[in-house]
């Protein structure tokens, strides 16, 4: 667990708006990187329902977006690599009043982690995942990951990446996911109406968020620093209502990158159903 200290200046501490909510000296991510963009929004969201500590719990895995748990000041649990659902899948039957929030990046959740998202999303597990997606692995050296595109240059494929990407809206869709988005990490007002709405909702929620990394991604295919990165990306953002899933275009070929809500829906969650057999086996018992 990570510890709540906060180590900030006092000028940090009197000035920051969410000053008792953050560990303001935990942000050590490269500048123009979008994660600590996430980490406000997530952070914005929960302060204006009024929750405290006690209400809910962030879970991250490892690599680059793995070390904001150590940014929340609330209950924070820094996992092992592609571990970072089971764990709140574990939090989440324990205290099913609990908001538990993971936050992870696209090679922890879907390669190591890959099996554990599909099966959290087919029972509907009342958690919210926020996958920072940089297409790549940003922080153990830029090798290829499930997301990078095809062509793309990393440091483990220096001729071009010939496997194909997971389409991450589509696959949580199938998956059972009752909230699918996706959003630029840069866009916090869509982002954080995402954030109320999988805060809302009993089912499992999945939100993408888009964040290129210029270290690893942008510097070995030519893009530029950050700030010339972002714009490339917004040139390809089309934001689209009522577009199915498996529409749901990521492609840097072709520069269309289709942002939205791809599924809404109501569904019973896991621990409810859960609680429905405990009570079945207790009558079960006392009727004997």
């Amino acid at each position: 667990m990570i510890p709540s200290d906060n180590l900030s200046t006092p000028e940090e501490t009197l000035d920051h708006p969410l000053k008792d909510w953050l560990n303001l000296n935990r942000f050590i991510f490269c500048p123009g990187c979008l994660i600590g963009t996430v980490i406000t929004s997530i952070s914005t969201c929960l302060k204006e329902r009024g929750f405290t500590s006690k209400d809910y719990a962030i879970v991250s895995g490892i690599g680059c977006t793995g070390r904001s748990s150590g940014c929340f000041k609330a209950p924070a649990f820094h996992t092992t690599h592609g571990r970072a659902i089971p764990f709140a899948t574990g939090l989440k039957l324990a205290n099913p009043k609990l908001e538990v929030i993971v936050l992870s990046g696209d090679g922890d959740l879907f390669a190591i982690g890959g099996n554990h998202f599909i099966h959290a999303a087919r029972r509907n597990i009342e958690i919210t995942v926020l996958c920072v997606n940089n297409n790549v692995y940003g922080m153990t050296g830029g090798q290829v990951a499930p997301t990078t595109h095809l062509d793309d240059i990393t440091s483990t494929t220096p001729y071009g990446n010939i496997e194909p990407p997971f389409n991450l809206i589509s696959l949580a869709a199938a998956a059972g996911a009752t909230y699918v988005a996706r959003w630029p990490g840069y866009d916090t007002l869509r982002l954080q109406k995402s954030i109320f709405k999988s805060i809302d909702n009993e089912g499992f929620n999945f939100i993408e968020v888009l964040a290129p990394c210029f270290i690893q991604y942008g510097t070995k295919n030519k893009l530029g620093d950050a700030v010339e990165m972002l714009e490339w990306m917004k040139k390809q953002i089309q934001i689209k209502t009522d577009c199915p899933p498996h529409m749901a275009t990521f492609d840097f070929k072709k520069g269309v990158i289709i942002c939205g809500e791809f599924v809404e829906e109501k569904r019973e969650g896991f621990t409810k159903r859960m609680e429905q057999i405990r009570e079945k086996a207790k009558n079960k018992k006392f009727k004997k």
